[in-house]
């Protein structure tokens, strides 16, 4: 897995939780429910997975942002990008 992976399952993750809340604000179809809770847990699951495999120990804060909910996908690629930017321009 690599950070392409972690930016697919970020995106899922965070759509899919937009559609969630979407739903439950406006019309609570049950459908909507049963087939977006089980995307978005898989979404969460296969981010925090990807996040794992895509650091180094040595990047902890990517890791732990990345088992916020909803969003950690996202902080947890800002904080890869920054952390590796650096590391491109000194190398």
């Amino acid at each position: 897995m690599g950070p392409s992976t972690l930016r697919i399952a970020a995106g899922t993750e965070a759509a899919s939780l937009a559609v969630l809340l979407a739903n439950l604000l406006t019309v609570h179809a049950e459908a909507v429910t049963s087939l977006g809770g089980p995307l978005h847990g898989t979404a969460y699951l296969a981010t925090v997975a990807a996040t794992w495999q895509a650091t180094t120990p040595a990047e902890p804060g990517a890791r732990r942002r990345a088992l916020v909910p909803g969003v950690g996908g996202l902080l947890a690629l800002r904080r890869i990008r920054r952390t590796a930017a650096p590391a491109a321009r000194e190398g």
